[in-house]
């Protein structure tokens, strides 16, 4: 017969690997929220500070708007 043996500890709650979005004040440049973003999606932050910038020209500034939202509701 084998030894089976059975873990009663209590059970610990779901760790994420993956914290909530934070902005990155320290590697931001006015307030974090692209080098925010690029944590969270674990990409390059120039990239997420491009795709900002085409989408300021492209949307007509709409992408400003995002980005102030974004900075004051996070964090």
């Amino acid at each position: 017969m084998t030894q089976l043996r059975f873990d009663d500890s209590a059970p610990r709650p779901i760790e994420s690997t993956k914290g909530g979005f934070r902005l990155d004040k320290v590697r931001g440049k006015v307030m974090g929220v692209c080098a925010g973003i690029a944590n969270y999606f674990n990409v390059d932050v120039t990239l997420v500070r491009v795709a900002f910038a085409l989408g300021t020209l492209l949307g007509f500034g709409s992408a400003i708007l995002v980005y102030l939202l974004i900075g004051l509701i996070a964090d």
